[in-house]
Order: structure tokens, then sequence, then C-alpha cells
């Protein structure tokens, strides 16, 4: 039971907070938005902080908070005609302490946690407010099938076997159906607000793919070969001259033609000489930079001019190349469009957000 216990913990994070999309900061859950302004309303003063709730979900069922002039709950935020009551809040908080598994703050920062979550709890009700007013209804059919999900998640064979896991939390399986199709409504309505107005063009790829290419080609490997010719130590700037001029000479036999891998075995100070100055399979980002910048420069076949590093005179022979084309273009392509999919679906979700906070009416009693 303990472990479909701390299934459910995370299978009904969402409906707890309201049933609506949550920031990343709830674990588990949602992805992070932009902020979004919510209307200034004046504040009562700020009470004297209490003993954080104790987590809930641990096989007990968990009770508000008594407070110190014996009110058990108050309203502490209207969002239009819709009441968020403390109960609500210390129910959402005290799951999030449980999920992050972080010590209850107090004081201020107990206060800084409330005002997010609480933040949270007015978004999630405007979402749901306007998915009425879009007369949105949610099939019995598609609700059931949602929570037979959930019920895979607790492992649950049965309904009787899932309603004894939710009676365990101090949950009913009347309240469950009820937030989980205040989920659906506000999942169609964002469909209908945000994503149905999104759209990734071939050209937006193409834009996005010149802009990030070296990004994106990371990772790729390529094969080469090299010709090192080192100065002789303790000749100084002669030392440097000598080697040149021999690095010029290799370079004017490659010239005429000659091997790469023979002039590599008979010419280079490196050990790789005698396999013909292979370097094997490198991916981008191994060598040094400037070394990488060289030899990628090159067409597939083609031989370098000497090139000076803080080693000696390098002359490089590019064997083969992996570039984005054929299905590693495609893949990257596919990747792109979900990227600029999700960046668009972001900024789009996070001015709807303002546009409806904009009009609604917030009234904070905290």
């Amino acid at each position: 039971m303990r472990g479909r216990v701390a299934a459910l913990s995370v299978a009904l994070l969402p409906l707890l907070v309201a049933g609506c999309s949550i920031p990343s900061w709830v674990p588990l859950v949602g992805k992070e938005k932009p902020p979004a302004a919510v209307k200034e309303v004046s504040k009562a003063p700020e009470p004297p902080p209490t003993a954080p709730a104790a987590p809930p979900l641990l096989g007990t069922k968990h009770e508000p908070t008594t407070q110190t002039d014996g009110v058990l709950d108050r309203v502490i935020c209207v969002v239009n005609n819709d009441a968020i009551t403390l109960y609500e809040l210390q129910e959402a908080e005290a799951q999030y302490v449980y999920e992050s598994k972080e010590r209850p703050p107090e004081g201020e920062a107990r206060r800084t946690l409330q005002d997010k979550i609480l933040n949270v709890m007015i978004e999630s009700r405007i979402q749901l407010q306007q998915a009425e007013k879009e007369k949105i209804v949610i099939e019995d059919g598609e609700l059931n099938d949602n929570l037979g999900d959930v019920m895979k998640k607790v492992n649950a064979k049965n309904q009787k076997e899932f309603e004894d896991i939710l009676k365990a939390n101090g949950l009913t399986l009347e309240g469950v159906k009820k937030r989980l199709r205040e989920q659906l409504m506000v999942e169609r309505v964002k469909r209908r607000k945000v994503n149905l107005r999104i759209s990734v063009t071939e050209q937006d790829i193409d834009r996005y793919l010149a802009e990030n290419r070296e990004k994106l080609e990371t990772g790729l490997s390529f094969e080469a070969r090299h010709i090192l010719l080192l100065p002789e130590a303790g000749k100084g700037e002669d030392g440097w001259a000598a080697a040149r001029k021999k690095a010029d000479h290799v370079y004017a036999l490659l010239l005429e033609g000659q091997d790469f891998s023979e002039l590599a075995a008979q010419y280079s100070d490196d050990g790789s000489g005698k396999g013909g100055g292979k370097l094997g399979q490198v991916k981008r980002g191994e060598l040094a930079p400037e070394i990488e910048e060289a030899i990628l420069k090159l067409r597939v076949g083609e031989s370098s001019a000497p090139f000076r590093s803080q080693v000696g005179y390098h002359l490089f022979h590019l064997d083969a190349k992996e570039t984005l084309t054929g299905e590693s273009m495609t893949q990257a392509r596919n990747q792109i469009r979900d990227i600029m999919y999700r960046q668009k679906y972001e900024t789009r979700l996070a001015e709807w957000l303002a546009e409806i906070k904009q009009r609604a009416i917030i009234d904070i009693r905290m």
C-alpha cells in the first residue's frame, strides 16, 4: 500500500492544486512559464507565521490547521466569484513540501512559497472559468478513460481497490473525478486559445537551422590524418623556421599528388605517422578549437597548407565528415520543429494568461 500511496501522490498532485497546469517549481508536474502579472490588490497585514502543515498522503487524512482566532477555515482569495480557502492553500503547500522532500520553510520563506502557490491556484481558477465560459463539456466516457489512466499509475486492479487507496489519503472518488474533469476542461480551452494559434513553418525551421547550425552539428564525427613537424628543441625561432621549411616541402609534395599516408610515415614527428597519420574517428568538440576549425574547413579528400600550433606545424587531410544531410537532417528538422513549437507555446500561453488575468477581479485577503 505504501508504494501505491506514493504513486497516488504523484498522480494526483495536479488535481490537488486545482486541476490545472503548474510550473516546474512544483515537483514532477508541468513546465516553467514566463511570469504574468497578477492585478495588484491591497492586502491585509501579514498574520504571524503558523506552524507548517503536516504532509498529506502519508496514509492519514490531512486536516486543516486550526487558526488562533478559532476559525477553522476562511476565504483568502476571491477570483471573480470563485473563492479559494485557507484549507486549500495549506493542502497544496503541504503537498509541495511533501513532494519536494525539503524542510518546511518558516517565516518569510514560507510566505514567499505560499504566494507562489496561491498565484498558481489563481491562474488555475481563471483558466477553469474561461473553460466554463466557452461551454466546454467533458463527457463521462472521456473522464472515465482518464480516470483509468490514474488507476493504472497506482496499480489499482479495480474501482474498489482504487477507492481504498483514495480513502487512505483522505480523498474521495467523487472529489477526484471533479478535479480531473476540471483539468480536462482547462486542457481543452488551452488547446483552443493557445495550441491552435501556433504554427511552425518550414521557413521558420530554415532560419533556425542557419542561425544554429554549428550548435546542431556538435557531436557529429569526422575522420582525418595529420603530419606534424616539430621545431628542434633549443633553437628558438631558428628551429621554428626550419620546421616551417620542412612543412612547406611536404606540402609541395602533396600538391604534386604524392600520397598523404606515405608522406606521414616518412616525415611526421608524431607517433601516428607510422599509421599514415590517422587521427581516427573524432567527434566535433574533442580537438583544440583552432585545429578542429582548420580540419573542418577542408573538403573531403583535401589536404591543408601548413598550420602552426603551439606544438609545431601540421598538415591535415580530411578523409570523411558527417553532415546534416539525409536522415540526420530530417531528425534535426524534427527537433527544431519541437523546440520552436515549445518556445511559441510558452510565449502564447504567457500572453493568454496575462490577458485573462487583466480582465479578472482578484481580491487577495491573506
